[in-house]
This record gives C-alpha cells, sequence and structure tokens, in this order.
C-alpha cells in the first residue's frame, strides 16, 4: 500500500507510526489533534502552507522499509 494525498492524516498516523516524524519535520501538528480524524493529508499540507506532493513523497519513502 502506498499513502496518498487523499488519505486521511490520522489513518495515515494510525497505520503507519513512523510517519510520525515526517509530519513533525515538515510542521504538521495535526498528529495530535482532532483535524487529523478529517483532514486529509492535502488539505493539512495546504493549511501549513506545504508542498503536497513532496510532503506525500516523504511520508512514502518512510514507510519503504515495510513495503
Amino acid at each position: 500500500m502506498r499513502i496518498d494525498k487523499k488519505m486521511k492524516i490520522e489513518e495515515v498516523i494510525q497505520t503507519y507510526p513512523e510517519t510520525v516524524s515526517v509530519f513533525t519535520r515538515y510542521g504538521v501538528a495535526c498528529v495530535g489533534c482532532s483535524a487529523a480524524s478529517y483532514d486529509n493529508i492535502e488539505v493539512g499540507a495546504k493549511i501549513h502552507g506545504i508542498d503536497t506532493d513532496q510532503l506525500v513523497a516523504d511520508l512514502n519513502a518512510s514507510i519503504a522499509s515495510r513495503n
């Protein structure tokens, strides 16, 4: 499975806990807030002014050894 921009942040974190460090590095503090349960990665990236494609690429890189 690959992470994509339409996945909910909470879903990604629960499925792939190792992604927390990536979200943190990008300054996406949604990790611990209620927005993570309804915002997807694309929305979170836009809110924080982050390049969505780069964030998704880094998230997928963080889980690459798992696949």
